[in-house]
């Protein structure tokens, strides 16, 4: 199947909207660590969604200002209604609907710019990341986190969980996205001028060592992967009995005494300087 527009896999209700903000609160620690956005003033967040990221850079940099920018209207209007009811938020963001390969920005404007779980779902990643680095000024750093979907390791070992799992990996591929983008990411960022580019892998390895943390990110991960289902069996990527297998041994790994869960995501910094 060729690569084409196709609306986001998880769909956009309101309880796919209460899962993106328990989805950032989950992942706040492994995101944020060591990122400092401190100095930062006005900060340009691409792809905000509804808002879940941005009520954590308010809450965590109180002398920021964070433009989001997004560009499906229900995520916008339930970013709107949501974050103006933060007591630390207010007058302290917009959020406005603009194409992020083609930003309604002029030049140097911000002096910071974060990215998380976006490009995966973009046609062209390097575009996007030239417009941001268009808008931002000398010396800004941008951060990027991004999937690597390959690093998913489950045991003991689901062969249905597996299948789902290939399902959203193909379904993201074959419909203009990446499920493997972190991997790239140094280089997209080096192609498209930014300088100082680092990345870091951020791994999540969890076992007997931490029964409950373990616990806890198997039940994320089986919301996850329930949360596409509809769009995975409308498209025939999956079918329902797949799927009902698939969350009977995702219900079995959580009770094993010996279940080991892996996954890695990258972490990756850039900035901007005169040509």
């Amino acid at each position: 199947m060729a690569k084409s527009d196709f609306p986001y896999l998880h769909g956009f209700s309101k309880t796919e909207q209460d899962r993106l903000r328990r989805q950032a609160r989950f992942w706040e620690y492994s995101i944020f660590e060591g990122i400092n956005f401190s100095s930062c003033k006005n900060l340009l967040e691409v792809g905000c969604g509804v808002g879940a990221n941005t009520e954590i850079l308010l809450r965590r940099y109180p002398d920021i200002h964070v433009t989001g920018i997004d560009i499906n209207d229900a995520q916008i209007d339930e970013a709107k209604r949501y974050l103006p009811t933060l007591p630390f938020g207010e007058n302290r963001h917009k959020i406005q609907k603009m194409d992020a390969a083609n930003l309604d920005f002029e030049s140097n404007q911000f002096d910071g710019a974060f990215l998380c779980w976006v490009l995966e779902h973009v046609p062209d990643p390097a575009r996007v990341l030239s417009e941001v680095r268009r808008v931002l000024r000398p010396g800004s750093r941008i951060v990027v986190n991004e999937v690597m979907n390959h690093t998913f390791f489950l045991e003991p070992y689901s062969p249905n969980v597996w299948k789902l799992w290939m399902a959203f990996n193909d379904f993201q591929y074959d419909h203009a996205g990446d499920p493997f983008i972190g991997a790239k990411l140094g280089n997209l960022l080096t192609q498209v001028g930014f300088r100082q580019v680092k990345t870091e892998i951020v791994n999540l390895h969890l076992d007997n060592r931490n029964p409950e943390k373990r616990k806890e990110i198997i039940e994320f991960w089986t919301e996850l992967l329930h949360s596409g289902k509809d769009a995975l069996i409308e498209a025939q990527y999956i079918d329902e009995e797949t799927l009902e297998k698939a969350m009977e041994e995702l219900g079995a790994v959580r009770k094993d005494p010996n279940a080991v869960f892996m996954y890695s995501f990258m972490r990756t910094e850039g900035k901007v300087y005169d040509d």
